[in-house]
């Protein structure tokens, strides 16, 4: 007989976080990621970490790049709201390459909205959030197994690219409790961190996609970190040949490795024209409807984004083989459908958005396949 777990989300991706190695935790109450504070508070110490409730969300994301610069594995989470206050915090650890992840609980939106409603209103955001317009990588939980899995696939692309990575989840997702057979649905582990303990620079840029290992804490050599526009030794620089160099390699150290972030659930049905795409708590309403159409004899074809940003294109290009109109479900007014229809070419795209704080429902996307 199988184990069966009754579980949510917070305890999936707090649980992930551990197994990850995450020894730190910083963040700040809000409503519906409170839950992973409280857990990391009370299980981190344990397990021989450090966590600390901030006295604001600046300050706890603050804390978490400082200890991941200093050899820790570090999260922190928050809501739509908390995001806001971590844009600039966020540059900072695009520009200083620090790996870390940053868990946000979607809630209604704007401003302080419906705090205890569900919503997808951080899509775009997650993505162009921060000033600069620099990649970043974001992961979207859709069961909880999932929330599992990615939260610890989180900390191993963090480490890969050292760089931000943001895990999306949202209210029902997170806070909707379940029972499972399985805490995982695929095994996830996270590499170790490289080190250099070398004279070398330690913000040498050789090939532009390559990352270089960090700098042990502690050791003989100085650690720097700046948000500024830099040279190899981490100081502040005009030239324009090592700013563009600098920026480039920003860019394409994530642009050209977009086939190890590329991530989805794939639901296919060959003799389907449609296909439905969904990313988040949306996924069980798409998949559900999936299941109806076919018994009633319609075939449909269902992919889960598990990779938000960078946009899974090469597995959306193949997921389209063969079909004539795509339906994409989101609760909001419609923001990763402006991504499908960039791939989509002469394809039909129809979204079904919901933003009144309720789930969209297999009859909606029903509805939307007649």
């Amino acid at each position: 007989m199988s184990t069966r777990y009754l579980t949510d989300g917070i305890a999936a991706i707090s649980r992930g976080a551990l197994e990850a190695g995450c020894d730190f935790f910083a963040g700040y109450p809000i409503t519906p990621a409170s839950g992973i504070l409280m857990t990391m508070m009370r299980e981190i110490p344990a397990h021989g970490g450090v966590a600390v409730q901030g006295e604001d969300e600046i300050a706890s994301i603050g804390m978490c790049i400082g200890a991941a610069m200093a050899g820790s594995r570090a999260m922190t989470a928050t809501s739509g709201p908390g995001m806001s206050l971590y844009s600039e915090q966020i540059g900072l650890a695009v520009m200083a390459e620090v790996p870390l992840v940053i868990v946000d609980v979607q809630r209604l939106g704007p401003a302080t909205g419906g705090a205890t409603t569900v919503g997808q209103g951080d899509v775009q955001f997650s993505r162009w959030g921060s000033s600069g317009g620099y990649p970043m990588i974001v992961l979207a939980p859709w069961s909880i197994p999932s929330s599992h899995r990615l939260t610890i696939e989180a900390f191993d692309l963090a480490e890969r690219f050292r760089t931000p990575v943001i895990l999306l989840t949202d209210k029902e997702l997170a806070l909707t409790i379940n029972t499972v057979t399985e805490l995982t649905d695929k095994p996830a582990t996270v590499r170790s961190r490289p080190l250099d303990d070398t004279d070398q620079p330690p913000c040498r840029i050789g090939a532009l996609d390559e990352v270089v290992p960090m700098r042990p804490y502690g050791a003989s050599h100085t650690v720097r970190l700046t948000g500024s526009t830099h040279d190899e030794n981490a100081y502040i620089t005009k030239d324009p040949v090592v700013v563009e160099t600098l920026n480039t390699h920003l860019r394409v150290k994530i642009e050209q490795h977009r086939e190890e972030i590329e991530r989805v659930h794939a639901d296919f049905d060959p003799n389907s024209k449609v296909l439905v795409l969904s990313y988040g708590t949306t996924a069980g309403a798409c998949l559900e409807a999936a299941d109806l159409s076919r018994q009633a004899g319609t075939p449909v074809s269902v992919l889960v984004i598990e990779s938000l940003w960078p946009v899974p294109e090469t597995a959306i290009a193949e997921a389209l083989q063969g079909i004539d109109t795509i339906v994409v479900a989101e609760l909001n007014h419609g923001q990763y459908i402006r991504e499908i229809q960039l791939i989509a070419g002469d394809r039909e795209v129809r979204g079904v958005n919901r933003v009144d704080g309720h789930q969209i429902t297999p009859g909606q996307i029903m509805e939307a396949l007649a």
